[in-house]
């Protein structure tokens, strides 16, 4: 079954248009689902993050995928199809490589995209939608992202989003310690995040979380404290910093809410980053005079330092990359071949059993073993070269291609003067 990828990346598309074809990870198995139940799809898998959506599928009819990617979000073909790659087989197999490797991500080398993959992998496997072909190619990722962050400095000197979101806060404040930082969602960006900002000293440190639980747990090993997401709009004009990533559909700040809270603060600046896609923070909130808002796409810029040191490991990791795409192709091809296989082999041990019974047979009568086992020696051969010799006696223009063929299934060296 050919392979196929569907995607949208920070490469191809704005955030305003990433976010209207992300799926939330609870809405994956439904998706899921609802995409096999397009008949030319045989399996599937969505890896959906902050910087991508990809659809991973094994079908005869890949536009029935580009179709299914639009209309499962409500929006015309024409309105995303501008931004959407598409790769058949051999390209798709490289861009899963790629993409686990960190060769494809905003910060070049970063980890975490081999743990997104693992996670669509395994709520594929969750969903049902991950067969064989699709199984294979993910553990051939995960194998090349492995041999390419241990042989390579991919991974060297790397600048993360958490770190860039530091650093621009430390360009609007003259010292982080002493602001006041509310962390908005429980999940691993915001774990990072929290982490690097923790590390600034700063005078508070508040995690808001649609499960309050959650949020404590992380509040505690950071030294902060733990508020409901329901509380955020009489708390927001309490800190000088906002960092929010959470799966919300909807935006959780709206301008109303902003615009209460700077008013609230005698229009001190606030600094947030919205790392959410969709977005957690609406778009106009960025546009007021106090409020200096970064989405995940504007911290592209600051982490291309140390790029220059990455950039020679690429030559590397490329090479590895194609090396193991040849290879997997190589498993590809072989898949073909399995049910031939099997019912050759299939075909040799019925007439292996039949001849060893008659061999059985003919002992219990008393018969010479030695005689026997000579028979049966030659029953066995004559039936296995019965097909191929009949074959090669009723060839006709194709002989010479049927010759060839037996030679090298066989291993024979054939004298060109035997027939003369």
């Amino acid at each position: 079954m050919p392979l196929f990828t569907l995607g949208i990346n920070h490469h191809t598309a704005p955030l305003s248009v990433r976010e209207q074809v992300a799926f939330h990870a609870e809405r994956v198995p439904e998706a899921l689902t609802d995409l096999t139940r397009c008949k030319p799809v045989h399996e599937a898998a969505i890896l959906s993050t902050c910087n991508r959506t990809e659809v991973y599928v094994a079908t005869d009819v890949p536009e029935a995928a580009t179709h299914w990617l639009a209309e499962y979000h409500g929006l015309a073909r024409h309105e995303i199809e501008p931004y959407l790659y598409s790769y058949p087989e051999r390209d798709a197999i490289r861009h899963a490589f790629r993409v686990a490797s960190g060769l494809d991500s905003m910060v070049l080398g970063e980890p975490q995209i081999l743990g997104q993959m693992k996670e669509a992998v395994r709520a594929a496997d969750e969903a049902g939608t991950l067969g064989t072909t699709l199984h294979k190619l993910f553990q051939h990722s995960f194998a090349a992202a492995k041999a390419v962050r241990s042989t390579t400095a991919i991974g060297a000197n790397i600048v993360s989003m958490a770190a860039a979101a530091v650093r621009l806060a430390g360009r609007i404040f003259e010292r982080i310690a002493d602001q006041r930082i509310l962390l908005i969602g429980a999940g691993e960006m915001i774990d990072l995040c929290a982490r690097h900002f923790v590390a600034q000293q700063p005078k508070q440190v508040v995690i808001a979380n649609r499960t309050v639980e959650r949020g404590r747990a992380l509040a505690d090993r950071l030294g902060g404290t733990a508020i409901r997401l329901e509380e955020l709009g009489e708390r927001l004009s309490h800190f000088d910093i906002v960092v929010s990533c959470t799966a919300s559909p909807l935006p959780i700040i709206g301008l109303g809410m902003a615009e209460r809270a700077i008013k609230l603060r005698r229009h001190r600046p606030m600094f947030m980053v919205d790392l959410a896609v969709p977005r957690d923070i609406e778009r106009e909130v960025g546009d007021m005079d106090d409020v200096f808002l970064y989405t995940i796409d504007d911290l592209a810029h600051v982490v291309e330092s140390g790029l220059e040191s990455r950039q020679a490991a690429v030559v590397d990791a490329e090479a590895i990359i194609a090396e193991r795409v040849e290879a997997f192709l190589r498993w590809l091809a072989t898949r073909g071949t399995v049910p031939v296989i099997r019912s050759l082999r299939d075909a040799a041990e019925r007439a292996r059993r039949h001849e060893i019974e008659l061999a059985l047979r003919l002992l219990a009568k008393g018969e010479d073993p030695a005689r026997v086992l000579d028979q049966f020696s030659h029953r066995l051969t004559n039936k296995f070269l019965h097909a191929p010799t009949q074959a090669l006696t009723r060839a006709g223009s194709d002989r010479d291609e049927l010759q060839s063929v037996v030679a090298q299934l066989f291993h024979l060296h054939l004298d060109p003067h035997l027939g003369e």
